[in-house]
């Protein structure tokens, strides 16, 4: 490395050496995004597998001009893709503009001249003129004769600045604070670490939730199933003669048994619950995380920033020697509101001491080089406030490390003020350059950070609920502990990450479940942390500001960013605390939580309906009783689930996720799919028997033909006869009247008001379902005694047998029902009893 700063021209390139470099792809280019295009979005979100079976039955049925059933068939569909592009398309524009760099023009050495240009003009082996407020925009070393100090807290998490002497590297991304000097521009473009950390950010990283992969699982599933039963009944409708409508009708039917309303409803519940969210001060940026938050069980956060608010606070000051507090205190508020560019120590002093007007002679504003500050007022006093090691060496006595231990080793940082033996003493050489007097020990002052007010109580209820917290810190171990220990964590032993570099993957998990504190960590530190956790089963949230963090955030499933932290960390996190306070996060869990268990319960809703209506659709085929059901039948799903499960999802309260949400899912689900389907099969026999053997079906011959024949396909007079067409649609009303009725009351077994609907799970002090189920009654009361409505849902409207047959099924379904669930016959049956619910 030194030897390569010796050989580096300080002329620099020349303009045609520049321009062949670009040429050969040396250049500083910007980095581009590896996203997905807009058209590759559309098409896979779109075009997907079960959209297309869906544009296939709406195509049809759009040539034989069926129009309202096309709609009903290929809607749902449409809008959820519509939602999802949207989606990944807001989430593309966010990353394709993340930029780490800014593109304000550089100082470059040219033929031996320096001239501004654009940072993506620069070449491999240009020199750039380095000064203080400026960002480093590559990487490669300080050449020789400059010194500079580099702020790198961006990318390390470290907040002080960092001495950089020749040889030493410069890493794009970091700051020159203090200092003046030259770089040669070894690492450009993607290969610098500025480059590799934008395009690494830039990646697109789709972490399903739990329920997303259960959902899409449970989707899966249904579209096999539905596929195998399509297959059968088509082929046996075509063998029976059907004409073509009837057969699209019927294939519209069976893929309307997928429950594929449940994305639509994730979406409406995930951006509802977003907005929820942000009321508590968390922007929600990845909708999913509205869900994600709710299942995190471990959080690990940066310390400044997040725990800490970035300032430093007085904890105690010690007069050394015979001096006085009040002394002390006096010239450590005087060094303080005098200052003329205050940093975090003088703000610091000055929040809590008075002090004294100098008039001054000279200062020495502080620096990371020289770790001391000084003033000689016109009186010929010389205070200087320092690092006690930094002034050692001027001390005629020494300071008692005691008193220096005691308090670094409880993460104070410490700070001695001295004052010059000599009066009249100067802070310079001959030079001009700082130079220290010999001092005399005055006191110490001891520094903490300042510990943001909400964290300890943020702290203690995410440890009620369960959640366990990891600091990972670029700052000394040591610290970190003091600053978690005073926040409510049990810091135990911290480990530095250095110790972590040579673990394997098993020791490095070993040494993250035990440990509660890391300092000292680089971005590649955390990064493995985490995926450490995820390894072991955990579900992490990671909460940074620095782009130190970016890579972290993106491993996590929930990644957290502070609105003051840089641009990149916000545009990669999941979520941002509006008010950097990480105290929003509870409640943010809290409404997450809400939300996963009301998709839990609609979930049971949507299942139910699915498997019951799939089970009577068998049956009655196996029967040879017609089709039960036509496409415009099944826009009742809007009473039966669609209203019932929005509200549903916002009404449930705020227990900890079901682990066992399926295998409980499935206790409710069969026995109420069973109960129902066989309950619905025997009321819609009933009715098609009775209506073949001459009951009064309560509607004129036209009426019922002009139904049928509307909802059916079949054309009265060569397809079928008269008692068909009445039977067919009579039963088809019958059932879903039945169906309709059922799916209200299976909604107050989920949410009992009262003790006799509490077959399932305990009643409720929510009124609300109730009230829910009372609407949804009257509604479609209204839906089957208003002929436009009845019309439009191919009901047949008020009918005599529909109105003797339905009314005591549905006491009966509901008798049997009940005692399934408080027997807990499924269980018994299957030999699972003994396992609780």
């Amino acid at each position: 490395m030194v030897q390569q700063v010796a050989e580096a021209p300080i002329a620099g390139l020349s303009e045609a050496e520049a321009a062949e470099r670009q040429r050969r792809g040396e250049g500083n280019a910007a980095v581009n995004g590896n996203t997905r295009s807009y058209g590759e979005i559309l098409r896979t979100n779109v075009f997907s597998f079960f959209n297309l079976i869906l544009f296939v039955i709406g195509a049809a049925l759009l040539v034989l001009q069926r129009y309202s059933d096309a709609l009903i068939s290929v809607g749902l569909g449409l809008i959820n893709a519509l939602i999802s592009a949207a989606q990944e398309i807001r989430a593309k524009r966010k990353l394709d503009r993340l930029q780490l760099l800014d593109r304000s023009a550089v100082l470059v050495v040219r033929d031996g001249h320096e001239r501004e240009i654009l940072p993506e003009e620069l070449v491999r082996g240009d020199v750039l003129r380095v000064r203080a407020g400026d960002q480093i925009v590559v990487d490669g070393p300080l050449l020789d004769g400059g010194r500079l100090e580099a702020d790198e807290s961006l990318l390390t998490g470290e907040s002080d600045p960092v001495v950089k002497h020749p040889g030493d590297d410069l890493r794009s991304g970091s700051f020159c604070v203090a200092g003046d000097g030259h770089q040669l521009a070894r690492d450009v473009g993607a290969h610098s670490y500025a480059g590799r950390l934008t395009s690494e950010a830039r990646q697109t990283t789709t972490d399903k939730t739990p329920l997303q992969r259960k959902i899409e699982f449970t989707v899966r599933l249904v579209i096999v199933l539905v596929v195998l039963m399509s297959g059968a009944i088509v082929t046996q409708a075509v063998i029976e003669g059907f004409t073509v409508l009837r057969v699209v009708q019927i294939t519209a039917v069976l893929s309307g048994l997928v429950p594929y309303g449940l994305f639509l409803l994730i979406a409406v519940a995930y951006t509802a619950g977003a907005a929820r969210i942000a009321k508590e001060g968390a922007l929600v940026q990845q909708v999913n995380a509205v869900e994600s938050v709710s299942n995190v069980d471990v959080v690990c956060t940066d310390k400044t920033g997040t725990l800490t608010t970035g300032n430093l606070a007085v904890d105690e000051i010690v007069p050394l020697g015979e001096c006085e507090y009040a002394e002390v205190a006096h010239a450590l508020g005087g060094l303080a509101h005098n200052a003329e560019t205050p940093n975090l120590t003088a703000l610091a002093l000055a929040g809590a001491l008075s002090g004294p007007s100098w008039e001054l002679r000279d200062e020495v504003p502080f620096s990371s080089s020289l770790r001391w500050s000084g003033m000689v007022t016109a009186d010929d006093e010389v205070w200087v406030l320092g690092a006690p090691d930094a002034l050692a060496a001027r001390l005629r006595k020494p300071v008692p490390q005691r008193e220096v231990t005691d308090r670094t080793g409880r993460g104070l940082r410490v700070l001695l003020l001295a004052r010059a033996e000599d009066s009249g003493a100067s802070l310079r050489d001959e030079a001009g350059r700082p130079d220290l007097p010999m001092l005399e020990p005055v006191g110490l002052v001891a520094l903490a950070d300042e510990l943001r007010p909400e964290v300890p109580d943020t702290v203690r209820r995410f440890r009620e609920g369960g959640v366990d917290l990891k600091v990972l810190s670029g700052d000394d171990p040591r610290t970190v502990a003091a600053i978690a220990d005073r926040a409510g964590l049990d810091a135990g032993a911290p480990v530095p990450g250095h110790e972590l570099d040579d673990l394997d993957d098993a020791a490095l998990d070993k040494v993250v479940e035990r440990t509660t504190v890391f300092g000292r960590v680089a971005p590649e530190h955390k990064e493995r942390i985490v995926r450490s956790l995820r390894r072991q089963g955990r579900y992490v949230a990671m909460i940074g500001d620095g782009v130190n963090d970016a890579r972290a955030l993106k491993q996590a499933q929930v990644g957290v960013a502070m609105r003051s932290g840089s641009a990149v960390t916000r545009d990669v996190a999941d979520i941002v605390l509006v008010d950097d306070s990480f105290a929003a996060l509870p409640p943010a869990q809290h409404e997450g939580r809400k939300i996963l268990n009301g998709i839990g319960m609609s979930l049971y809703v949507f299942m139910a309906r699915v498997a019951s209506q799939g089970l009577v659709i068998l049956a009655v085929t196996m029967l040879q009783l017609g089709f039960p059901y036509s496409p415009t039948q099944v826009g009742l799903t809007l009473f039966t689930v669609g209203v019932p499960t929005f509200f549903l999802t916002f009404w449930a309260k705020p227990t900890a996720p079901d682990k066992r949400l399926f295998s409980n899912m499935a206790r409710f689900v069969l026995p109420a799919s069973i109960v129902t389907a066989g309950f619905g099969t025997a009321v819609y026999t009933a009715l098609y028997e009775a209506v073949t053997v001459g009951f009064s079906y309560g509607r004129t011959p036209e009426e019922v033909i002009d139904q049928y024949e509307r909802f059916t396909g079949l054309t009265y007079g060569s397809d079928t006869d008269f008692t068909t067409a009445a039977a067919t649609i009579t039963a088809q009303t019958g059932l879903s009247t039945f169906f309709c009725f059922a799916s209200f009351v299976l909604i107050l077994m989920l949410a009992p008001p009262s003790r006799f609907f509490a077959a399932w799970t305990p009643p409720t002090d929510d009124r609300r379902p109730a009230w829910l189920v009372a609407a949804l009654f009257v509604a479609f009361l209204v839906v089957i005694n208003v002929p436009v409505l009845w019309t439009y849902f191919g009901l047949l409207g008020p009918s005599l047998p529909v109105t003797l047959i339905v009314p005591p099924a549905l006491l009966l379904w509901f008798g049997a029902l009940t005692l399934a669930f408080r027997f807990r016959l499924l269980d018994r049956a299957l030999g699972v009893a003994h396992l609780s619910r």
